[in-house]
């Protein structure tokens, strides 16, 4: 581990001009991108903290981080480490390899950088300084209706102090430490900027993120040190085989799913005990509680460690070799047959029973994904170049999915509209609402139409204490969200329940739907199902087993 340096006085860094780099050549960029990432990596959790609500699905550091663990990997195949080269495979890789609305800003803020570094051979003050406006730039660009006090913010702030000191401050390494300072001094601004922040008694968390990653590179450039992983980074990784039948990503061989139930349990042990037999894990949940996601050639070893920490449920190994054969025999025969089609549906769907229902509804490729787990661009890239279609619907059902949706847009060629569906019931909507034989622009009128006559309810449990619009929330609470909002906490689920599904229903309401999750038994869902009949006579209740994670209920109301 490293001392981190201290960015609140600039004496301690021109202490150290000795060692400092005037100008930042290829290779040295190339080290400062690693070192940001990891200290990102290592740094993650505390990111992932600064979640707004109190619910289990902070995931701003998680999501900025494989952004960055997928930059990381483009620039390592870098051979020729020009400046320019590396900036672009940096952005290159982070724009692929972009998660959540923080990732995909992430990347959009690299490629301005690499953009600013255009032809550049080495990078002095006044370039370091020039390329970070653009990467600010381009970001705000990327966004539809840019929030001040975010991470756009945190970066313009930062880069306009840059502008004006560059000429005056030749060194590079002295020049990013004052643009951290001041980025920093506008991080710790932006609850006043934002009253939701202030509410929730937290900073930004993707300007934090932001700040983790300068402060990496900045390190390197002072102490000429990388910042080294705290532990493996959890990442999909690509290795090489010697089996040319096997796709070459596929390293290790079955994918492994389970829920570990029980008291006391710590998701990160867990994770410790698994990470070097396999990748491609993710492994979320609380005491009670983990989801666990694994790639491994050794499933009977993952299990056997799980069962050391409680008992297991919902056991699914896949053989992913298999899998891929079959797929490379069908998939040239199906190109050649297959027909194509007006329109193809991509949607992001979270829990088997949900991801059933639009399989159902007609949804070609189902991209499992949601709270927790945001596809990156790359993902739904590949699930559109499945689909054999003239016109192509994402639905990301995810606020946090919208960015990455729409950057995939940018890049395909092929004709996608994204609907930015916010949630399940919008996505379920959306898709029932599409008629194959309108055109896309009948379709995306008709499909707003029908989103935004939906409401949307949450139920799942608080994992701190705070206060939030002056109610005061204790760590277990149960919550309800409506549309975005904290509208309910309590104690009793049913309680918190009737609070959400009465400020959603209304004289127009005609249609209740409740997709449970997965710790709720079919016993406890058929028995709310009943009470809701009862209690909400003049609509009609339709009841499905979602297996969401985190959310004991999704509520709709239409």
């Amino acid at each position: 581990m490293y001392k981190e340096l201290e960015y609140s006085s600039i004496k301690e860094v021109q202490t150290l001009s000795d060692i400092h780099r005037e100008v930042i050549q290829g290779m040295h960029l190339k080290n400062m991108i690693i070192s940001g990432a990891n200290n990102l990596e290592n740094n993650k959790n505390i990111v992932n903290s600064l979640n707004v609500f109190p619910v289990p699905d902070g995931d701003t550091g998680t999501n900025m981080s494989l952004t960055m663990n997928s930059a990381v990997k483009e620039i390592n195949k870098c051979e020729d480490l020009e400046v320019s080269l590396v900036a672009d495979s940096a952005a290159n890789g982070s724009l692929m390899g972009a998660r959540g609305n923080s990732g995909v800003i992430l990347s959009q803020i690299f490629r301005g950088f690499a953009k600013g570094l255009k032809n550049v051979k080495e990078i002095d003050s006044v370039a370091l300084a020039n390329a970070i406006m653009e990467g600010c730039n381009t970001a705000y660009k990327a966004v539809m209706k840019p929030t001040e006090g975010t991470i756009l913010t945190v970066i313009r702030e930062g880069a306009e102090f840059g502008l004006k000191i560059a000429k005056s401050t030749p060194n590079t390494a002295e020049l990013l430490g004052k643009i951290i300072e001041k980025a920093n001094e506008t991080l710790n601004k932006t609850p006043e900027m934002l009253p939701i922040l202030k509410q929730a008694g937290v900073v930004d968390a993707g300007g934090k993120g932001l700040i983790f990653i300068l402060k990496g590179m900045h390190h390197y450039l002072v102490t000429k040190e990388v910042i080294q992983l705290a532990e493996v980074p959890v990442v999909e990784v690509e290795v090489e085989t010697a089996k040319p039948v096997y796709d070459d990503d596929i390293v290790f061989g079955y994918c492994t799913e389970f829920f570990i139930k029980g008291k006391d349990l710590n998701p990160e042990e867990f994770k410790k005990k698994v990470i070097d037999i396999g990748d491609s894990i993710v492994v979320v949940g609380d005491e009670n509680l983990i989801k666990v996601h694994i790639h491994t050639n050794n499933p009977g070893t993952v299990i056997e460690e799980a069962l050391r920490f409680g008992y297991l449920s919902k056991i699914k190994i896949d053989n992913m070799r298999e899998q891929h054969q079959e797929l490379l025999l069908n998939e040239e025969e199906r190109k050649t047959n297959e027909e194509l089609k007006n329109y193809g549906v991509v949607a992001v769907a979270m829990g088997s029973g949900i991801s059933r229902i639009f399989k159902d509804l007609g949804a070609d490729e189902i991209i499992e994904g949601g709270q927790t787990m945001n596809p990156s661009t790359e993902d739904i890239l590949k699930s559109v170049d499945r689909i054999n279609a003239e016109n192509i619907i994402i639905l990301p059902n995810n606020s946090n999915i919208v960015l990455a949706a729409n950057q995939a847009k940018s890049i395909s060629n092929k004709n996608i509209t994204v609907i930015p569906t916010k949630s399940i019931p919008q996505g379920i909507s959306a898709l029932m609402a599409l008629d194959v034989e309108k055109s896309i622009e009948e379709n995306e009128k008709k499909i707003n139409k029908a989103i935004s006559e939906v409401k949307t309810g949450l139920i799942t449990y608080a994992v701190r204490n705070s206060n939030f619009d002056g109610v005061d929330i204790e760590e277990g609470n149960y919550l309800g969200i409506t549309d975005g909002k904290i509208n309910a906490v309590g104690e009793d689920m049913k309680d918190v329940i009737y609070k959400v599904m009465d400020a959603m229903i209304d004289e127009d309401a005609s249609l209740i739907t409740v997709y449970y999750g997965n710790d709720v038994s079919e016993e406890e869902a058929l028995k709310l199902e009943e009470d809701i009949r009862g209690r909400y006579e003049e609509c009609d209740i339709e009841m499905h087993y979602g297996g969401q994670p985190l959310y004991y209920y999704i509520l709709s109301v239409e």
